[in-house]
């Protein structure tokens, strides 16, 4: 039996989900005490519980502590069974955060799986739905598997009520390297309202433009959702290079203004292209286990954040495989497997 603090490193969900995972793939079970430790709310929220409600349907798999708000959670893995599955959060809760439980298991099974997720597929603190299809599913795709993902619904916190539909088609993962981005492809910025005045995308797109003025004018856009998808907002800011993709992304909510959300997510996409790093931060987080999995390959990126630390130390537990994240002249951060 693995056992983990869940208030070192990083502390929060994510300790669990690649707990979860792991433990799937790898048949080990394990015990999390002081689950999110290190959040304001500590303890097991909706999506995660839905999270391991999921990874207990497609593993066969008993748990103990599974409830919202636990800060103790025992998990014993069964047999992954490939299949059509639907799996609902209930509330605003991430539908990607969900597929990230699920996705590696479901992977390296011996057969072909659909997922139906319902719930957020836009919240704060997880990556946007845009962000899964168009960054992370073609890195995963390059490694042997077939993986697509449609947005068939938006859904915002803290309505929800959104709907991805995931197709997989297993394959063992095979190693490969992420060292050089490539040429610029394309860039766009995008600013998505439902349910909102069209004003605040208006002057989302008008700061952007302001702090990306290399960018070509047909670049900027502006999408009106249907109302009965909202309330919600978010700001895409996207550079497509021909071997990786990139997305900055900002949340609209009480209390941040347009102009402040659209110049943190130009900034930060500003920083990466200026580097000469494969991978942004979070990207860099979703591609540890996989890499993992696969036994090798590597990738630079920017400079690594705790999050991404704190994966890889969950991965070292279950696999006695290590990351080491090695500093380049030019900046960004070598990460590979020793």
């Amino acid at each position: 039996m693995i056992k983990i603090d869940g208030s070192e490193g990083e502390g929060g969900g994510q300790v669990v989900r690649n707990s979860v995972a792991l433990s799937l793939i790898t048949g080990q079970p394990f015990t999390i005490h002081n689950v999110r430790g290190k959040r304001s709310k500590p303890g097991l929220m909706r999506q995660h519980v839905t999270a391991v409600e999921a990874a207990c349907v497609i593993g066969a798999a008993e748990t103990s502590g599974l409830a919202v708000g636990s800060t103790e959670l025992t998990f014993r893995p069964g047999t992954v069974t490939p299949g059509d599955y639907h799996f609902a959060v209930g509330t605003a809760g991430s539908t990607g955060l969900v597929l990230q439980t699920v996705l590696m298991p479901l992977i390296l099974a011996d057969g072909p799986s659909r997922l139906v997720l319902e719930g957020g597929t836009h919240n704060m603190l997880a990556p946007p739905f845009d962000f899964i299809e168009r960054c992370f599913v073609p890195i995963i795709n390059r490694m042997g598997p077939t993986v697509t993902a449609k947005l068939v619904r938006h859904g915002f916190y803290p309505r929800g009520g959104g709907r991805i539909e995931v197709d997989i088609v297993p394959s063992p993962l095979r190693r490969i390297d992420g060292l050089d981005r490539g040429a610029l492809v394309s860039r766009s910025v995008n600013a998505l309202v439902a349910g909102l005045p069209g004003e605040i995308a208006a002057r989302e797109i008008k700061e952007a433009r302001k702090r990306l003025p290399d960018w070509p004018e047909d670049a900027f856009s502006i999408r009106q959702l249907p109302e009965a998808q909202g309330p919600g907002n978010i700001l895409l800011v996207e550079a497509e290079f021909e071997h990786v993709t990139e997305i900055s992304s900002g949340f609209g909510k009480l209390g941040t203004s347009a102009e402040s959300l659209a110049k943190d997510a130009s900034r930060r996409m500003s920083g990466f292209i200026e580097s000469n790093a494969f991978a942004g931060p979070y990207l860099a987080d979703q591609l540890l286990l996989p890499f993992a999995l696969a036994g090798g390959g590597s990738f630079t990126t920017v400079k690594p954040s705790q999050h991404a630390r704190t994966a890889a130390d969950i991965i070292d537990l279950f696999l006695g495989r290590r990351f080491h994240f090695d500093q380049q002249c030019g900046g960004e951060h070598l990460v590979r497997l020793r």
